[in-house]
């Protein structure tokens, strides 16, 4: 009987240790790739009767009810208080929303705020708002800001050891033209957030939100599907 509780005593001791370890290892960053020569990247932001997706949730019923999957899904860029995009919105080639030029106080502001966008040829760009030029081959494009990394540089405005922390996410172009998503998994700064994507080799990243971000990636065990959103990315398959 003593030999059974010693065993049960390490055991226990065993799986404390192990789920520890496996704490201090795990990435602080929740980080998806996506490669749009091989994969569907999109943003989302009301549906065909012009009702807008909110969430993740509905953005997946949706596309879900045209026998299509999502293997991934984000918050986009920032909106107004009536949810709708703030800043540069493009989808389908269409401006739904212009480019914001103006100062203003708030982290979209933060100069120098930036673009993401997709081409028509399926490549993906991040610049600055005052580099950014429209033209008939931007499919997709979402305005936010601060930028996080502009041309292989940390945004001079962060500060390295700031306490102004908060859950974030962004989006960044790696050196292959891959576009990277990332969501912060606990609160951090905004230059160890920026540093995170440098280190991943990103010359531009940019800031999308804060503590209302949400990620779906079942890959990962990843489902947060709720949030009311403006615009939304995701990735999908037949």
């Amino acid at each position: 009987m003593k030999l059974k509780i010693a065993l049960l005593g390490f055991l226990l001791v065993v799986i404390t240790l192990f789920i520890g370890a496996k704490s201090f290892y795990e990435s602080p960053f929740l980080t998806y790739k996506a490669d749009l020569r091989k994969q569907d990247l999109k943003l989302f932001y009301k549906d065909e009767k012009g009702k807008r997706f909110g969430s993740i949730e509905n953005l997946k019923f949706w596309i879900e009810k045209k026998n299509l999957q999502v293997d991934f899904a984000m918050n986009a860029g920032m909106y107004k208080t009536d949810n709708s995009p703030q800043g540069l919105y493009i989808e389908k080639q269409k401006t739904l929303s212009p480019l914001d030029t103006a100062k203003a106080a708030g982290n979209f502001y933060l100069k120098p705020n930036g673009v993401f966008y997709i081409t028509t040829s399926h490549v993906a760009k991040i610049c600055t708002t005052e580099a950014f030029r429209a033209n008939e081959k931007i499919e997709y494009a979402t305005q936010s800001g601060p930028m996080l990394v502009i041309n292989g540089q940390i945004h001079p405005d962060f500060k390295e050891g700031s306490a102004n922390l908060n859950i974030r996410n962004g989006v960044g172009i790696l050196p292959d033209g891959k576009v990277v998503f990332v969501l912060s998994k606990r609160e951090i700064n905004f230059y160890d957030f920026a540093d995170y994507f440098k280190g991943l080799g990103c010359k531009n990243a940019l800031y999308l939100d804060g503590f209302v971000s949400r990620a779906y990636l079942p890959s990962e065990n990843w489902i947060q599907t709720d949030g009311n959103f403006g615009a939304l990315f995701a990735v999908t398959r037949k």
